[in-house]
């Protein structure tokens, strides 16, 4: 072949592969959730679009990431027979049309139930696993791995087996001694570990210290019942040293009633969200992705 079929061979090779080495969406969330200067908040959907669609789903992923979100909270449990699925609950009764625990259930006993919509009634989604999440994600939408501590490992390699690691967060509220212990080498991967640590508990600001010193994480998750229980904390210091803030919206006990109620039903957003980000948030978990997407972008912190 001469030289110029071959330089007319590679160029079409290369506008053959275009589509596939396009930069993934998720490549510049990812460089947001890691960037600790950037004043754009990251926008969590709580157990992804559990209002239009059933929780933990598929579907419900798919929605949220249509919405614009930046990740997906999702939920860990185990089958009988070892195999990780999306799950809250420690019983399959209020999600599912099952009863009893998920582990007393193998994977193809699971596939025999179908999930309840947000109003309790059976729909014909099936459970899905924490790989077909991760498929379902990928390149789209960063997933915070919640309730998945106990499966840092197997949760690692099912991560691994889909080229998505980068795409993910796992969390604990374990200090780091303890974590370094158990799961010293999973800390030194790529997976992202936060700690969730709640301020009202004793022992709170020596948690934060330890990690700042001994790991500087990617991001805190803060929970607080009270305004004092945050500003009387050395939370203050956290963005100093190059970690993000993380509050949670959902529920008045986790956020001082700075929350997505505050913010949607009782039309006060400037007391809700606005208070969370003028103290220091740049990732908000909510149960109302839609509408803080919409408050953030009218405030130029979400593109």
């Amino acid at each position: 072949m001469s030289l110029s079929k071959q330089l007319l061979s590679l160029a079409a090779g290369l506008l053959l592969a275009a589509p596939a080495l396009a930069q993934q969406p998720v490549q510049a969330i990812i460089r947001t959730f890691k960037d600790p200067t950037t004043k754009q908040v990251i926008v969590v959907a709580h157990r992804a679009d559990w209002r239009r669609e059933p929780e933990n789903s598929i579907v419900g992923i798919e929605s949220a990431i249509k919405m614009g979100v930046d990740m997906v909270e999702i939920d860990l449990k185990k089958s009988k027979d070892g195999v990780l699925i999306l799950m809250h609950d420690e019983t399959l009764d209020r999600t599912t049309t099952g009863h009893g625990k998920p582990a007393d259930y193998t994977w193809a006993e699971l596939q025999k139930l179908t999930l309840k919509n947000e109003h309790g009634g059976p729909t014909r989604l099936r459970i899905p696993t924490f790989e077909q999440c991760m498929l379902a994600a990928k390149g789209k939408v960063m997933v915070n791995v919640d309730k998945g501590y106990d499966y840092y490992q197997e949760a690692y390699d099912v991560l691994e087996k889909t080229g998505t690691v980068d795409h993910a967060v796992i969390k604990s509220y374990e200090t780091y001694a303890t974590v370094r212990a158990k799961n010293g080498k999973l800390l030194d991967s790529k997976l992202l570990y936060m700690p969730i640590i709640g301020l009202g508990k004793p022992g709170a600001n020596a948690s934060i210290r330890e990690y700042e010193q001994q790991l500087k994480p990617v991001a805190y998750e803060l929970n607080f019942a009270t305004d004092t229980a945050l500003t009387n904390s050395v939370y203050q210091t956290i963005p100093k040293t190059g970690s993000k803030i993380w509050f949670n919206s959902l529920w008045a006990n986790q956020n001082a009633g700075h929350d997505d109620e505050r913010s949607v039903e009782e039309s006060q957003p400037a007391d809700g969200w606005g208070w969370l980000v003028a103290h220091g948030a740049t990732i908000i978990q909510t149960d109302r992705p839609t509408e803080l997407l919409a408050y953030l972008r009218a405030r130029k912190l979400h593109k």
